[in-house]
């Protein structure tokens, strides 16, 4: 029997889907993640757009093209938001809402729609890895409520993973690198364990720990002294910025300044002066004046960041900011050309900074990453190997370097 388990949607996805895939082959499947003919399909779906949305019910029709006859699984936010949409379209068998696709697997043989509030962390099986790099789900759940984010209302409310639950899987997963992923990790919580807490018992796992997004709060004195301690925590911070101008972050909800945003980078450049401060920018936020716009324009220098994902505003019914009258598509348009310009000239200044230094990079399939976040590129490189190499001159996203010395 072959299962197909189809993904759309954040990094937070993937890593559960690659969770239900494992306990798919231990149910005794032959599993792909690859669209094709199957004898069951599981749809993990995602609803942050509209066009995350329509993908979604577009792929239910994709899978009954290889096979009208198999059941179709749907799972996730876009399950959570209207289950019974799904549950209409046909070859549709089970729906699980976002809050608790632990259970899918439980209910593969049960029909209906699924999709009770769970109450604490939703444990699943430990994905297959890779030797290279493994993402470890941490967190799930929001409490930030963000005028602009559908996802507090589908996931719900944060619910963290126990600490000893997640060392034990850091220690066993083997990987040379783990990523700690969730929706809001900032907001971990297991008794008196916060993520900095939680960095320190992981300070012995024989692999360097990357941070999935953080917000901006989280970043304190402590915690980046926590940080230090550990030892094996890369220095690269995601900080989700959203916009640059003060006015704006109060209209998305979000709880902190221009200003405040800027000490927290001064404050981790101070402990980690080669530190990678990578963000979010959202562009065309309704009300967003060319003021305002401005504003997000000369943060990304002044924050000194590595790299800036830019992305328009997409309204999302039933947030708050859907009540608010939306920006011309071509002002978006106009906006997004210039915020990307502006965040390709700071990743390349970024990376000029390191050019002629030696810096220690993890490869997989086609280059690599050094600890702060820099893609790399070099001859004789293969996958899984962690070397130290030296960066040589500028090539595709990132660098062309000369391997030093592989570290075993």
């Amino acid at each position: 029997m072959k299962a197909c388990v189809f993904t759309l949607g954040c990094k937070m996805n993937e890593v559960e889907s690659a969770s239900l895939m494992r306990g798919l082959e231990e149910r005794g499947y032959e599993v792909t993640d690859e669209l094709s003919y199957a004898d069951l399909y599981l749809l993990n779906t995602c609803a942050v757009t509209a066009e995350a949305e329509r993908k979604s019910r577009q792929a239910v029709n994709r899978m009954r093209k290889f096979n009208p006859a198999a059941p179709v699984i749907v799972l996730g936010c876009a399950s959570e938001r209207d289950g019974e949409a799904f549950f209409r379209k046909e070859g549709v068998r089970l729906v699980v809402g976002a809050q608790n696709k632990g259970r899918a697997l439980e209910l593969l043989e049960k029909e209906g729609v699924f999709r009770e509030t769970e109450g604490a962390f939703c444990e699943l099986p430990a994905p297959k890895q890779t030797k290279t790099r493994a993402f470890l789900r941490i967190q799930d759940g929001c409490n930030r409520f963000c005028s602009y984010c559908i996802i507090p209302y589908l996931r719900g409310r944060t619910r963290s993973r126990s600490a000893e639950s997640i060392r034990k899987e850091a220690t066993e997963c083997g990987a040379k690198e783990i990523v700690l992923t969730g929706i809001d990790i900032s907001s971990y919580r297991d008794g008196e364990t916060g993520l900095g807490e939680l960095l320190l018992l992981l300070k012995d796992v024989p692999a360097r720990i990357r941070l999935g997004s953080l917000e901006e709060g989280v970043a304190d004195e402590k915690f980046l002294l926590q940080m230090k301690e550990a030892g094996n925590v890369v220095p690269h911070f995601h900080l989700s910025l959203q916009s640059g101008s003060t006015a704006v972050l109060r209209a998305m909800n979000r709880r902190y300044t221009r200003e405040e945003f800027l000490t927290c980078c001064k404050k981790i450049y101070e402990h980690f002066p080669d530190a990678a401060i990578t963000t979010d920018i959202i562009v065309g936020f309704p009300d967003e004046t060319e003021e305002d716009f401005k504003a997000s324009l000369s943060i990304i220098a002044e924050a000194g960041f590595a790299r800036v994902h830019c992305f328009p505003f997409s309204s999302r019914p039933g947030t708050v900011a859907a009540k608010k009258k939306d920006l011309p598509a071509a002002v978006k348009r106009e906006r997004m050309a210039r915020i990307s310009e502006e965040a390709k000239r700071a990743e390349t200044a970024y990376v000029l900074r390191f050019l002629g230094t030696e810096r220690e990079v993890l490869f997989e399939s086609d280059g690599g990453y050094s600890e702060n976040y820099i893609r790399v590129y070099a001859e004789d490189a293969k996958e899984g190997m962690l070397a130290r190499v030296k960066f040589s001159r500028l090539y595709k996203d990132g660098v062309f370097a000369e391997i030093s010395e592989e570290i075993k």
